[in-house]
C-alpha cells in the first residue's frame, strides 16, 4: 500500500498577510510525510499573483515566484491574473528564476507552439512506481490572450486531445484546473479517465471535496483562506481510495513574527514603486458620490486613449486621494485594479439606454464584486463630453444626442462582462486595449 498526498492552492491574488503560516504548514507537512515515507506534492492552481499588491507590482510577479519557490512547490498552472494581467514579454518571463514546473496545456504563443516555460502534462513517478500524470487548464478568455500576443485554445477540446497519452502512461491523473466549479463537474462527467481535479478561478471552497461520478473535486476557497490536502492510497498501482480536506489558515499554528514578515515583503513593493513621476499643483481630493477633479481627469484619459467620441466610468474605481506629488506607487493605491479600457460603438439610441441606467437612483450604491473590480461600491457616475439638461436630455459633445448616429463609447471593461447593460453590450463589437490598466492611462495623462 502506497499513500500519496497532494496539497493545493489557488486563487490567492496576492494576498500574503497569511502566507509565512501558510509557508511553515507545508514545510512542516512535507517533512511529516517525508519521514513516514509517503509521497508529497504541491500544486497552486493559478491567480497567485495579482498586481494589486505592492511586491507583485513592484518586482512585476517575481516577488511571488520567490514565495512559490521558497515553498517547494512542485507545479502551478496560471489563471487569468498570470496570463492577461502582463504585458506578452512580462507573462514569457514571468517563470525564468521558477524551481518547480509550469503545466499548461491550452497556450500557445503566436507560431502555434508551446512557450519553452511551460509543458501541457508532466509524469511524476513516486518511489514505488507508480506514475502520475498532471495536465493544467486555465479559463478560456482567448479575445484577450490573442490581443497581447498568445493563442488560447479551448480547454475540452485541448483535453481531448491529451488524454489518450496521459491515460497510456498514467496511473493517476490529476487536472489542475482554472476553469472554474461548473467547468470541472462537466470534466468529471465527460472524462471519467480523469481521477482528482484540483479547482481554482470560482473560488470555490469543497471542505470534503465533491464526488462526481468517480472522480474527486477539490477547491480551497480564495486569499489564502484554506489549504487543500488530497490524500489518496494506492495498492499495485491502483487507487484503493482518496479523500479530501481543507485546513482553514487561522487554525493553523501563527509563525514568530509573522506580521513583520508581511510588512517587509509590502515594504520591499512599495520601496520599488516610490518613484516621483509628477507633481502637481494641488492635491486631488476624493469622493465616491460626487463628481471629483481626479475622476473627471481619468474619465477623459479614458475617453482619449480609446479616441472615442465620449466616456463613462464609475468613481468607485479611484479609491482615495492623490498628492501633489505623485508616485507609482500613489497610482497603484488609488487605482490597483486589473481592468482596461474597451471602446464600444452604439447607436444614440443604445447609448441612450445605457447613460439612463447609469442615472438610477440606486447606481451608485451596487455593491461590485469580481470583474477586476478591488473597491467596494459602484460610486457616481462621471462622464467625459457627455451631459444631462434639467429635463435629463442627452448631449454628447455639445449637440443633442441623435438617436440614428453612430458613437463610439469608451468604458472601462468590467462593464462589457456580461453583467451589466445586458439588452445593449453583449451582442456589440469591442475593441479592448491591452495591457494597460486603469492606472497606466491615468498616468499617461498625468504625464501629459
Amino acid at each position: 500500500m502506497e499513500f500519496i498526498h497532494i496539497y493545493h492552492t489557488n486563487d490567492l491574488h496576492s494576498h500574503l498577510k497569511r502566507w509565512s503560516r501558510i509557508q511553515h504548514f507545508l514545510t512542516s507537512r512535507r517533512k511529516y510525510h517525508e519521514e513516514a515515507g509517503e509521497e508529497f506534492f504541491l500544486f497552486d492552481i493559478g491567480d497567485f499573483i495579482d498586481r494589486w499588491h505592492p511586491l507583485s507590482e513592484g518586482t512585476q510577479g517575481q516577488g511571488n515566484i520567490e514565495l512559490l519557490n521558497d515553498s517547494g512547490y512542485t507545479a502551478v498552472t496560471i489563471g487569468n491574473n498570470e496570463g492577461i494581467n502582463f504585458p506578452y514579454e512580462g507573462l514569457n518571463h514571468l517563470y525564468d528564476n521558477r524551481k518547480f514546473d509550469v503545466i499548461l496545456a491550452n497556450l500557445y504563443n503566436s507560431n502555434r507552439q508551446y512557450p519553452a516555460w511551460l509543458e501541457p502534462y508532466k509524469i511524476y513517478q513516486t518511489q514505488k512506481g507508480t506514475r502520475i500524470g498532471v495536465i493544467g487548464l486555465t479559463a478560456y478568455y482567448s479575445l484577450l490572450y490573442e490581443l497581447l500576443g498568445w493563442q488560447l485554445t479551448e480547454p475540452l477540446e485541448e483535453l481531448k486531445k491529451w488524454i489518450q497519452p496521459l491515460r497510456s502512461q498514467s496511473d493517476v491523473i490529476i487536472l489542475l484546473s482554472h476553469l472554474g466549479l461548473n467547468h470541472d463537474e462537466q470534466i468529471a462527467r465527460e472524462f471519467p479517465e480523469v481521477d482528482i481535479i484540483l479547482g481554482g478561478h470560482t473560488h470555490h471552497k469543497l471542505p470534503e471535496g465533491k464526488l462526481e461520478g468517480d472522480t474527486l473535486l477539490a477547491g480551497a476557497g480564495k486569499h489564502g483562506r484554506f489549504v487543500g490536502h488530497v490524500s489518496i492510497q494506492v495498492d499495485e498501482r491502483q487507487i484503493n481510495s482518496k479523500q479530501a480536506v481543507l485546513y482553514n489558515v487561522m487554525e493553523l499554528l501563527p509563525v514568530p513574527n509573522e506580521k513583520m514578515i508581511y510588512k517587509e515583503l509590502y515594504r520591499k513593493g512599495k520601496k520599488l514603486l516610490n518613484q516621483k513621476i509628477k507633481t502637481v499643483p494641488n492635491e486631488y481630493t476624493h469622493d465616491l458620490f460626487q463628481e471629483t477633479e481626479l475622476a473627471q481627469l481619468l474619465c477623459q484619459a479614458l475617453r482619449e486613449w480609446c479616441r472615442a467620441d465620449c466616456a463613462f466610468m464609475n468613481s468607485g474605481l479611484i479609491l482615495g486621494p492623490l498628492s501633489s506629488k505623485v508616485t507609482l506607487y500613489d497610482l497603484l493605491s488609488i487605482c490597483p485594479h486589473p481592468i482596461n479600457p474597451c471602446k464600444i460603438e452604439l447607436t444614440g439610441s443604445e447609448l441612450k439606454k445605457v447613460l439612463l441606467e447609469t442615472r438610477d437612483e440606486n447606481w451608485a450604491q451596487q455593491q461590485v464584486a469580481g470583474l477586476g473590480f478591488r473597491g467596494t461600491v459602484m460610486g457616481a457616475s462621471i462622464y467625459d463630453r457627455i451631459t444631462f439638461n434639467e429635463n435629463n436630455d442627452i448631449y454628447v459633445n455639445g449637440h443633442p444626442l441623435d438617436l440614428t448616429q453612430r458613437y463610439t463609447l469608451a468604458v472601462p471593461d468590467m462593464f462589457t462582462f456580461g453583467h451589466f447593460f445586458k439588452e445593449v453590450f453583449p451582442q456589440k463589437k469591442k475593441e479592448y486595449f491591452l495591457p494597460e490598466f486603469l492606472r497606466d492611462i491615468l498616468k499617461w495623462k498625468l504625464e501629459k
